[in-house]
Protein backbone atom coordinates (compact mmCIF):
# COMPACT_ATOMS: atom_id res chain seq x y z
CA UNK A 1 0.00 0.00 0.00
CA UNK A 2 1.26 3.45 -0.87
CA UNK A 3 1.18 6.59 1.19
CA UNK A 4 -1.96 8.28 2.49
CA UNK A 5 -1.78 12.07 2.58
CA UNK A 6 -3.59 13.57 5.56
CA UNK A 7 -4.32 17.29 5.38
CA UNK A 8 -5.58 19.23 8.37
CA UNK A 9 -6.97 22.61 7.38
CA UNK A 10 -7.22 25.99 9.05
CA UNK A 11 -7.42 26.39 12.83
CA UNK A 12 -6.90 22.68 13.48
CA UNK A 13 -3.55 23.66 14.98
CA UNK A 14 -5.68 25.12 17.83
CA UNK A 15 -7.29 21.81 18.75
CA UNK A 16 -7.41 21.22 22.49
CA UNK A 17 -7.87 24.96 23.09
CA UNK A 18 -10.52 26.00 20.59
CA UNK A 19 -14.11 24.94 21.45
CA UNK A 20 -13.26 21.63 23.17
CA UNK A 21 -16.99 20.95 23.52
CA UNK A 22 -17.24 20.88 19.72
CA UNK A 23 -13.83 19.60 18.61
CA UNK A 24 -12.67 17.59 21.62
CA UNK A 25 -9.83 18.04 24.07
CA UNK A 26 -7.02 16.36 22.13
CA UNK A 27 -4.40 18.55 20.53
CA UNK A 28 -3.48 18.14 16.88
CA UNK A 29 -0.17 16.56 17.96
CA UNK A 30 -2.08 14.00 20.04
CA UNK A 31 -4.41 13.21 17.14
CA UNK A 32 -1.46 12.87 14.77
CA UNK A 33 0.23 10.52 17.23
CA UNK A 34 -2.90 8.32 17.32
CA UNK A 35 -3.06 8.35 13.51
CA UNK A 36 0.62 7.38 13.21
CA UNK A 37 0.31 4.62 15.82
CA UNK A 38 -2.66 3.12 13.99
CA UNK A 39 -1.01 3.50 10.58
CA UNK A 40 2.20 1.88 11.83
CA UNK A 41 0.26 -1.03 13.31
CA UNK A 42 -1.34 -1.66 9.90
CA UNK A 43 1.74 -1.03 7.78
CA UNK A 44 0.32 2.17 6.29
CA UNK A 45 2.60 5.06 5.39
CA UNK A 46 1.15 8.50 6.17
CA UNK A 47 2.23 12.01 5.26
CA UNK A 48 0.50 14.38 7.69
CA UNK A 49 0.32 18.13 7.07
CA UNK A 50 -1.55 21.10 8.53
CA UNK A 51 -1.98 24.53 7.02
CA UNK A 52 -4.03 27.62 7.65
CA UNK A 53 -3.40 28.70 4.06
CA UNK A 54 -5.66 27.73 1.18
CA UNK A 55 -2.83 27.76 -1.36
CA UNK A 56 -0.71 25.35 0.71
CA UNK A 57 -3.63 22.92 0.87
CA UNK A 58 -4.16 23.21 -2.88
CA UNK A 59 -0.43 22.62 -3.50
CA UNK A 60 -0.49 19.49 -1.32
CA UNK A 61 -3.51 18.11 -3.18
CA UNK A 62 -1.98 18.88 -6.58
CA UNK A 63 1.29 17.19 -5.57
CA UNK A 64 -0.44 14.00 -4.37
CA UNK A 65 0.17 12.02 -7.55
CA UNK A 66 1.28 8.49 -6.75
CA UNK A 67 -0.36 8.49 -3.32
CA UNK A 68 -2.96 5.90 -2.44
CA UNK A 69 -5.42 8.43 -1.07
CA UNK A 70 -6.03 11.71 0.66
CA UNK A 71 -7.80 12.25 3.97
CA UNK A 72 -8.82 15.89 3.97
CA UNK A 73 -10.21 17.92 6.84
CA UNK A 74 -10.66 21.26 5.08
CA UNK A 75 -11.92 23.00 8.24
CA UNK A 76 -13.67 26.26 7.43
CA UNK A 77 -12.66 25.95 3.77
CA UNK A 78 -15.22 23.14 3.52
CA UNK A 79 -17.98 25.67 3.05
CA UNK A 80 -16.15 28.36 1.09
CA UNK A 81 -13.31 27.10 -1.09
CA UNK A 82 -14.12 26.53 -4.71
CA UNK A 83 -10.35 26.45 -5.27
CA UNK A 84 -9.84 23.43 -2.97
CA UNK A 85 -12.86 21.79 -4.59
CA UNK A 86 -11.27 22.33 -8.01
CA UNK A 87 -7.97 20.83 -6.79
CA UNK A 88 -9.77 17.71 -5.51
CA UNK A 89 -11.56 17.43 -8.84
CA UNK A 90 -8.29 17.79 -10.77
CA UNK A 91 -6.42 14.89 -9.18
CA UNK A 92 -6.95 11.18 -9.77
CA UNK A 93 -6.28 10.34 -6.10
CA UNK A 94 -9.36 9.32 -4.08
CA UNK A 95 -10.27 11.70 -1.26
CA UNK A 96 -12.21 11.16 1.94
CA UNK A 97 -13.42 14.29 3.71
CA UNK A 98 -13.22 14.10 7.51
CA UNK A 99 -14.65 16.43 10.15
CA UNK A 100 -14.23 16.12 13.90
CA UNK A 101 -17.64 17.67 14.58
CA UNK A 102 -20.95 16.79 13.00
CA UNK A 103 -21.22 19.64 10.52
CA UNK A 104 -24.90 18.81 9.95
CA UNK A 105 -25.79 19.59 13.56
CA UNK A 106 -24.11 22.98 13.51
CA UNK A 107 -24.92 26.40 12.08
CA UNK A 108 -26.66 26.33 8.69
CA UNK A 109 -23.65 27.79 6.86
CA UNK A 110 -21.51 24.85 8.09
CA UNK A 111 -23.94 22.23 6.79
CA UNK A 112 -22.92 22.58 3.14
CA UNK A 113 -19.67 21.09 1.89
CA UNK A 114 -18.45 22.25 -1.49
CA UNK A 115 -15.91 19.42 -1.46
CA UNK A 116 -17.90 16.34 -0.38
CA UNK A 117 -19.61 15.75 -3.75
CA UNK A 118 -16.18 15.09 -5.29
CA UNK A 119 -14.98 12.77 -2.52
CA UNK A 120 -15.18 9.02 -2.18
CA UNK A 121 -16.99 9.67 1.09
CA UNK A 122 -17.34 11.89 4.12
CA UNK A 123 -16.95 11.10 7.82
CA UNK A 124 -18.42 13.72 10.11
CA UNK A 125 -18.93 13.92 13.85
CA UNK A 126 -16.84 10.98 15.09
CA UNK A 127 -13.96 13.05 16.41
CA UNK A 128 -10.37 11.93 15.82
CA UNK A 129 -11.60 8.40 15.12
CA UNK A 130 -12.90 9.62 11.76
CA UNK A 131 -9.30 9.67 10.53
CA UNK A 132 -8.85 6.06 11.62
CA UNK A 133 -12.03 5.02 9.81
CA UNK A 134 -10.80 6.74 6.66
CA UNK A 135 -7.46 4.92 6.92
CA UNK A 136 -9.36 1.67 7.38
CA UNK A 137 -11.30 2.37 4.19
CA UNK A 138 -8.10 2.84 2.18
CA UNK A 139 -6.57 -0.26 3.77
CA UNK A 140 -9.53 -2.41 2.72
CA UNK A 141 -10.12 -0.82 -0.67
CA UNK A 142 -6.66 -0.59 -2.14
Amino acid sequence: MGTILIIHGPNLNLLGKRKPGVYGTLTLDEINRKIREYADSKGISVDIRQSNHEGDIIDAIQQSGGMTGIILNPGGFTHTSVAIRDAVEAVAVPVIEVHLSNIYSREPFRQKSLIAPLCRGQISGLGWQGYILALEYFLKNN
